[in-house]
């Protein structure tokens, strides 16, 4: 990944989505350059957390001036760990920041709208991006551990294929800032949902087993088999090496904090 500052905004690129950038806007967010404080401190994009509305706005302000974007634009998700993608259009430009949301369980989101910039939350779960230069389409998605083996991955590729005409083989793919295999220790039923979604030979790459009968789960991985399997080329696909859990005084981590944070945010959008 690619580290920017610009005004006190610490944020973060992918280099393969950079090479069109002409073509659009992405970043992801640190916890640093906002007004908000406390635990919240910086750059906090949550207002159910404690936070001012006036504190998150100021945030988006202040992150759209460093990205190149105007706040006003943004279109924000309504996470509940699922794999439902919704389809943003025009009527929609706004909703999250300067206008209320009329949807709810919307944790992926696909636009061509030129100008729109979709964003969605994190606190550990994965970040996947999608964009597809040809048909000028971009998908953002949030994927927890349920997002992961419901495969929003997989729903993000199908509703950009039958919206746009993306082929897959097309799209560009990034797997975001999140939780590393070494922070993730998770109990025996989560395993047992990976492996009713996943082949046998796989299960060495998704999980190590601990001497204590709880497992390191890798979403990194998983997630990479998830974009793979909807057809995106892996020469396509870039991982982070930025974890949410070994980066507190960068990153908002859930399991780091126990709970004691903010929320960092995707941005992906077409250009104007």
């Amino acid at each position: 990944m690619q580290e920017h500052e610009k005004n006190g905004v610490l944020y973060f690129t992918f280099s393969n989505l950079d090479q069109v950038s002409d073509i659009f806007v992405h970043a992801f967010s640190s916890r640093l350059g906002g007004v908000s404080t406390g635990d919240l401190a910086t750059m906090n994009f949550s207002v159910n957390r404690g936070d001012t509305k006036e504190n998150v706005k100021e945030n988006y302000r202040r992150f759209a001036a460093a990205v190149g974007f105007r706040a006003e634009n943004l279109v924000c998700s309504d996470q509940t760990h699922t794999n439902y993608v919704r389809v943003v259009t025009e009527a929609d430009r706004g909703k999250g920041f300067d206008r209320e949301k009329d949807y709810h369980d919307v944790d992926g989101l696909v636009t061509n709208v030129p100008g729109l910039v979709l964003v969605t939350y994190y606190a550990d779960c994965v970040p996947l991006f999608f964009a597809d230069p040809v048909h000028r389409a971009v998908g953002l998605s949030h994927s927890g551990w349920r997002g992961t083996v419901s495969d929003i991955a997989g729903e993000t590729v199908k509703v950009m294929q039958e919206r746009y005409g993306t082929n897959p083989a097309d799209l560009l793919g990034a797997i975001g800032p999140s939780i590393c295999q070494g922070c993730y220790e998770v109990s025996e039923d989560v395993i047992r949902e990976f492996q009713k979604q996943y082949e046998p030979s796989l299960y060495p790459l998704l999980y190590t087993k601990k001497p204590n009968g709880k497992y390191q789960l890798n979403l990194w991985e998983a997630c990479r088999q998830n974009m793979l399997r909807a057809g995106l080329l892996p020469g396509h696909i870039q991982v982070t090496d930025l974890c949410t859990g070994c980066n507190p005084e960068i990153l908002f981590s859930h399991r780091a904090s126990k709970g004691h944070r903010g929320n960092l945010a995707g941005f992906l959008g077409v250009r104007e």
